[in-house]
Order: structure tokens, then sequence, then C-alpha cells
């Protein structure tokens, strides 16, 4: 009586590398996940097991999503029904986001693909192997969290001791082991800025003045070692100057303020005149107009119940202007056309600022933004640099005019759509490193 013969199973190996440090070795870690995986394929020779040609690796890329171009090979290969075994030397390699690691699962079931991790014994052919995985991955992106967590803490606590968290030094300091350091020559031009504001009381007329004088902002060398000269001082420029609690020694987190490790450039007294003057020349606005009230998404929110874009609409009772955000189909055509009428647009305006405020937490889009900032030559953002920025976003936020916080908000969304049941927010990737460089740049002044 002969055998049944054993059905051949197509097995491919997925290794991945979060960064690229060690890849240039002749034997990297790669490689070894790739040669343990192997020899585990071979132990399963007599049960039909064989390896497929190709190599599934991706050096240099998070778990934390799905934007790798090895995987999306696997995947694609998988639904092609070219493979019948997925093997990982461990199962983080594949994924460290559950709800990731559940679709892709889905996927493996949906074209009988099961999934091996060889240092762990899962399988998920079997009931219990999936409720194995499921809670490790659950651990696995839980550590994550805490790890999360205890960077914030340590940045926290950083700068409460008044530790600098790096970033452009700010114009009349240079970093030195991690430190501000004076730079005599720029501090010299931090005080002169302080004592002719406190005497002439204009920003006009001291731009006016040191452009005269030949002087710039500060120059700094960027990681790729391109020098980006200093540009003329502008108004915006000597705002920052003059609201920037570092040349008196102290550093903010939070709101909170701080005694530093440097030494202060100006004096309390100077610090004081200038911010009398500053006061003085706030005028209240008697009512506002259409230049006063932009709308930061005009341009970016689609209605979703019909797809059209929703146009930007006013209405004014009793001296006082509302703003909507209108669907064009109930303007063209009737209020009846599209459930979505009028919605109030700064009640949608918070909900997408509070959507940028959860999505820009997430350990995911860090490490996104991350990785962007360093395929950015010119970008000298550091991760700490990065995730501190992030936190600050919402008081920084509460201090920009409405017009800054329109052109913020182009810059950090793609794409908003609204219906009566729920509001999607597309991020820039670019455009949030861009947001970090810039405000980095906005500290340093």
């Amino acid at each position: 009586m002969k055998n049944k013969p054993t059905k051949k199973i197509r097995c491919a190996i997925y290794t991945r590398k979060s960064t690229e440090e060690g890849l240039e070795q002749q034997f990297n870690s790669l490689d070894a996940q790739r040669e343990s995986c192997e020899s585990y394929i071979i132990s399963q020779k007599a049960e039909g097991w064989t390896l497929v040609p190709d190599h599934y690796s991706d050096g240099g890329f998070s778990g934390g999503n799905m934007n790798r171009p090895a995987l999306n090979q696997l995947l694609n290969d998988i639904k092609a029904g070219r493979i019948d075994c997925v093997c990982v030397y461990k199962i983080d390699r594949l994924s460290r986001s559950l709800v990731d690691f559940t679709k892709m699962v889905e996927l493996f079931d949906q074209h009988n693909v099961t999934f091996v991790s060889i240092t762990q014994s899962f399988n998920t052919t079997t009931s219990m192997g999936r409720l194995t995985l499921n809670v490790l991955l659950s651990f696995a992106q839980f550590e994550r969290e805490v790890a999360s967590e205890r960077i914030r803490d340590k940045l926290a606590a950083s700068r409460k001791k008044g530790m600098w968290m790096g970033g452009h030094p700010p114009l009349g300091y240079d970093v030195e082991n991690r430190k501000l350091v004076i730079n005599q020559k720029e501090a010299d031009l931090v005080r002169h800025i302080y004592d002719r504001f406190a005497k002439t009381g204009s920003t006009t007329l001291l731009v006016k003045e040191l452009a005269e004088q030949g002087l710039h902002t500060k120059s700094y060398t960027a990681k790729t070692g391109r020098v980006r000269e200093g540009k003329p001082i502008d108004k915006g420029y000597l705002y920052r100057i003059l609201g920037n609690l570092t040349y008196l020694g102290e550093v903010v987190t939070k709101g909170e303020t701080y005694p530093g490790e440097h030494d202060p450039i100006i004096t309390l007294r100077q610090w004081e005149k200038a911010q009398s003057v500053l006061n003085q020349n706030k005028r209240p606005r008697s009512t506002k107009t259409r230049a006063d009230t932009p709308f930061p998404l005009k341009g970016i929110i689609t209605c979703e119940h019909c797809g059209r874009a929703m146009t930007t609409t006013y209405t004014r009772k009793k001296g006082k202007m509302y703003r909507y955000y209108t669907c064009t189909t109930a303007i063209k055509k009737s209020y009846d056309a599209c459930p979505m009428g009028n919605i109030a647009a700064g009640e949608i305006e918070e909900l997408v600022l509070c959507h940028i405020e959860n999505m820009i937490r997430s350990p995911e889009l860090v490490a996104k933004t991350w990785q962007t900032a360093n395929d950015t030559a010119e970008s000298n953002c550091t991760e700490n640099s990065i995730i501190t920025t992030l936190q600050n976003l919402e008081p920084v936020w509460e201090e920009l005019f409405p017009l800054e916080q329109a052109r913020l908000l182009q810059l950090l969304v793609r794409k908003v759509m609204l219906s009566n049941e729920q509001l999607q927010v597309h991020l820039r990737v670019e455009g949030l490193t861009s947001l970090v460089d810039e405000l980095n740049t906005q500290e340093a002044a």
C-alpha cells in the first residue's frame, strides 16, 4: 500500500530591523533572522515544507506601521496564491501593532496561509495559538506605550531641571556639551535689541535700524554640513526674541517656568521694560471682519455624503459674525439635497485640532515623522525634539493669531472628510516634520 504523498507547503521568510545601523556588515541581524528561519523550515521538510526563493527583508523600517516595501510585496504574493506559510523569527518582526497584526491574520485566513514564529512556537492554525498571539501582541503594544511615556517623563524632568533639550540654539547662545553657552557677539546684539525697543517702542523702526547696520539672524550648520547663513531680521523674529524667557536664564515647559542651567543674557529690568512697551502697544480690535476670521479648513474639507467640497459662508446677527462650512451641493441645489447643510466652523475646527493632537501623540506617527525627518537632507530634527514639539502643540496653538492657525492647519492636514456620523482627518506627515523644524527654529530665536 502506497503512502499518501505529503502536501507541499510553500514557506516565505520575513525579516525586519527597525534601524539601518549594522546593515552594512557582511552578516547582519536580517541575515541571522533568515538563517534561523531557514533551519526551522529544513527541520519541517518531512511535513512538506519548502522555502520560496524570494527574500522579504525590511531593513530600517519600524514595525509600528504597514508602510514597508518587503511586507507589501509579501502580502501581494499571498493574495496571488504563491505562499502557504509565513515564517518569522519573532512575531514583533511582522508587526508591533495589534490592529495591523489582526488585519494581516485575517488576510492570511482568507488565503489559507498559516503564520509561524520559530522562537515562540506559535501557529495560527489553532485557536489557542491565536489567543496566545493576541495576548503577546497586546503586551508588546503596552510595552511600547510605556516606553513612550518614559521618554516623555524623562524629557519633562530634564526640562524642569533647566536642561537644554536640543534643537537650534537661540540667538546669543551656542551649544557645547549639550549645554547653552553665551556667544558674546550675538549676546551684545540681543541686549541692543532689548534696549533699543524699550527706548523707541517700535519694531518697525528697529527692523530698519538693524537692516542698515547689516545685522542678521543666527546662522547655523545643518547635520549635512551645509551652512545656513543668517537672514535679515524681521518683525516676527524681533517679537520672538522679546518674548523668549531663555534670555532671562529660564526654561518654559508646558506653560511652567523653571530656572535654566545656562546664564542669562539680559537683566530682569531689561525684560520688564520690554514687556511693558509690548503691553502698551497692544490695541484691542473693535469689530471683527472677514479678513480677521479666516477658515483654516478652507480647500481641504469635503462632504462625505456627496463627495463635494465644502465652501465657507457667513451670517451676521446683532453685530456678531457667525462662520459656517457649507456643502456646495446644498448651495447649488437645495439644503434638502444634502444632509450636511451648514456646520458651525468653530466646532469643526476644534474637533480637527483634537484629532491632530490625538494622532500626533501616537508612537507610530512619531516614528514615521522621525523617519521622514531623517530622509530630509536639511532637517536638523532629533527624536527628542520631535516628541517635545508634538507635546507642546496645544499651548503653541493657543498663542497663535487666527491667520497663523489657518496656515498651520493647511500645513498639517491633507484632507478632512465630514459626515453626520464621523470626522476623518488625514495628516501630511511631511507637513508635520516641517512644523517641527519651524517651531524649533522659532524657539531658537
